[in-house]
């Protein structure tokens, strides 16, 4: 909304053609969610304290986990809220790309939403069934990808670019819907899994967003994307206000959630996160380099996909406990130690996978 409003304003002054500048906006996007975090952070936490009836700790996390009884959960609508504010104000809404990326973050935010309320006040206090919860996630990312499979931007649409190699593009075809899918859902879950320590999944989402924010500016820069041989996806450069947001958002709600946290995420910030990590790694062209990015996300899923098969089919578990956090701290490491050295793991995965853009 500022975004065109300024811009027109630069008849009057030229310096307002500075808003016409992606990474200035990107900027001032990351600070203005980072604003709106502080602002109404402790509103929210306030809010949420009042509104629910307690947040109480289920009885197979580990027994540390007692002292975060009466913590509020949700804390995801403070990052839902600075992050969709923040984006409206100075990202260019004509372009279709933006509001792809606006209403699958909003939809996955709200399938999160239920299953949290349900949580708090359902009468089985369990939340959304895994099949319910797995099937509203499956058919929005099922719309995103039949849209961007239809309405691709540029002519590379179900293509895959593989890192490492230059100008290796596979056609996937129809195929492309499925694995847009599998991206996006993988990546909503991957983040939801994470999110079980105090600031364990918001350090790496922040990570996460600021390795996106440079594939996408790339992505949608002719010249760069020339140079770095990357496919060039028209319009995409816009979203870097999107991930600037997230960034922002990220940050400012690590205030409120780093340890002893103040408030947790929830589903409405986990989900609508991943999902739209997801997303941003298919319109950057980036899909298989979101395995690097978010290799955290995927160690998590992992764990849990592994410790499910171990035991259902020889009766044995290969983790104390799973996801993989849980494991180290029924191994009787201190939280913040789980916390900050899961956050080198994450920061050296987007350090490499950064790298790829040289080595070709």
């Amino acid at each position: 909304m500022l975004y065109k409003l300024l811009t027109s304003m630069k008849a009057i002054d030229p310096g307002f053609d500075v808003f016409r500048y992606i990474t200035f906006r990107t900027a001032i996007a990351t600070l203005t969610a980072l604003v709106i975090s502080f602002i109404l952070g402790p509103w929210v936490i306030g809010r949420l304290k009042t509104a629910q009836p307690g947040n109480y700790v289920r009885e197979y996390l580990p027994d540390n986990h007692v002292l975060k009884a009466g913590v509020p959960t949700m804390g995801g609508l403070l990052i839902f809220l600075a992050i969709f504010l923040s984006t409206l104000l100075w990202a260019d809404l004509s372009n279709r790309l933006v509001w792809v990326v606006l209403l699958t973050f909003t939809f996955f935010g709200l399938v999160g939403l239920v299953d949290d309320i349900m949580k708090l006040y359902g009468s089985r206090g369990k939340g959304l069934t895994i099949r319910a919860k797995f099937g509203m996630q499956v058919l929005i990312a099922l719309c995103v990808a039949l849209y961007l499979y239809h309405f691709p931007s540029g002519e590379w649409g179900p293509y895959l670019q593989v890192p490492f190699f230059k100008e290796v593009l596979i056609n996937l075809s129809w195929f492309y819907v499925p694995f847009v899918m599998i991206v996006i859902v993988g990546s909503s879950n991957g983040v939801n899994l994470t999110d079980g320590l105090d600031g364990l999944a918001i350090g790496p989402v922040m990570f996460a967003s600021g390795a996106f924010a440079l594939f996408i500016y790339l992505s949608g820069h002719s010249r760069f994307a020339e140079y770095l041989q990357i496919v060039f996806v028209p319009g995409a450069g816009e979203l870097t206000i999107f991930c600037g947001a997230m960034i922002g958002a990220s940050l400012g709600f690590l205030w409120f959630n780093t340890y002893p946290a103040q408030v947790f995420m929830g589903d409405i910030g986990s989900l609508s996160l991943g999902g739209s990590l997801g997303l941003l790694a298919v319109i950057a062209k980036q899909e298989l380099l979101l395995v690097l990015v978010g290799g955290l996300f995927v160690l998590e899923a992992l764990s849990v996909i592994i410790q499910v098969i171990s035991f259902r089919l020889f009766g044995r578990r290969v983790f104390l406990m799973a996801p993989l956090h849980h494991h180290f701290e029924k191994k009787g490491w201190p939280e913040p130690k789980i916390i900050v050295r899961f956050w080198i793991i994450s920061i050296i995965l987007v350090l490499v996978s950064l790298s790829t853009l040289k080595v070709r």
